[in-house]
């Protein structure tokens, strides 16, 4: 991977961790995920409009199903995030959901799409994997405690954050597929997925319109910081994956435990922040062999 391609990966990862730990304190459900595809469509759409007057006559029916696959698996990938953020402790969910599937997707681009990588890569993507289980508390993830309530989060977290995963690597294949075989520019495949993401998530909010006022007026700070900034973490990885290969891609946007683990515990009080900068320190190692490897 080039240090070009590392660069987009890691200011990709300080924003994403910043917009989850937005999300995490919103406390939203598939209403809230409407909120920030609204502010998305709006906030983006002159440079969605320039570039799809040029690029979208152009596309075939093919392009349009990776799309649409794409808006779909977005809107599932959202909505079982943020209940995990509701149901259990982001320095749970995010390392789980963020370790497993870059995983999932590596292995899918080595086994199945037939791309190489080094040894030096390979203990790159296992460090990787460790430091996420450290970052999403390790050993104690599986040590019951006297306190049943916090057992409980933490079993529901570990369920939230790998079903997240399973969405992340679903559509970092897609996507991937999408920009590095068919050419399609990182910007238009997620602005034109955001429509496909709000007609899914629009019912929602019409069955409880004056609910969905409340929660506009409690949470559309949130709302508009989401909607603004997750746009440009996921597209600078879009970009990276038409350099790179996407099992080196894919967990390197690991990167952006290092700043969940020290955000996540400074703003949110969630603790173990021993053990999760250890966990961070292995992941930057894996980031930079997988760079190197």
């Amino acid at each position: 991977m080039t240090f070009t391609a590392l660069g987009l990966v890691i200011f990709a990862g300080l924003i994403h961790a910043s917009w989850n730990i937005a999300a995490k304190k919103a406390g939203g459900d598939s209403r809230f995920a409407f909120f920030t595809a609204v502010v998305m469509m709006v906030f983006w759409a002159p440079v969605g409009l320039w570039l799809g007057w040029q690029q979208v006559p152009q596309w075939d029916a093919l392009a349009w199903v990776f799309i649409i696959a794409s808006g779909i698996i977005h809107v599932g990938y959202y909505t079982v995030l943020l209940r995990g953020y509701r149901k259990s402790d982001l320095t749970v969910v995010y390392p789980l959901a963020r370790g497993s599937g870059p995983l999932m997707s590596s292995l899918f681009a080595i086994l199945v799409l037939g791309e190489h990588i080094s040894a030096l890569g390979m203990t790159g993507v296992l460090a990787v994997v460790g430091g996420v289980f450290m970052v999403a508390g390790g050993p104690a993830l599986f040590r019951r405690s006297d306190e049943p309530a916090r057992n409980a989060r933490v079993r529901k977290g570990v369920v939230y954050g790998l079903v997240t995963g399973v969405f992340i690597a679903s559509y970092t294949v897609v996507d991937g597929y999408a920009v590095k075989v068919l050419l399609l520019s990182p910007i238009l495949l997620d602005y034109m997925g955001n429509f496909v993401r709000l007609v899914f998530l629009f019912p929602p909010v019409v069955r409880d319109l004056p609910a969905a006022r409340l929660l506009w007026r409690a949470q559309w700070k949130y709302a508009a910081m989401v909607g603004i900034v997750s746009p440009i973490s996921y597209v600078l990885v879009l970009y990276a994956m038409q350099t790179a290969p996407m099992s080196h891609v894919a967990p390197a946007r690991e990167v952006s435990m290092l700043f969940a683990a020290l955000l996540g515990g400074q703003l949110l009080g969630e603790g173990d922040r021993m053990a999760r900068l250890a966990g961070a320190a292995c992941i930057a190692f894996g980031v930079f062999a997988l760079a190197l490897g």
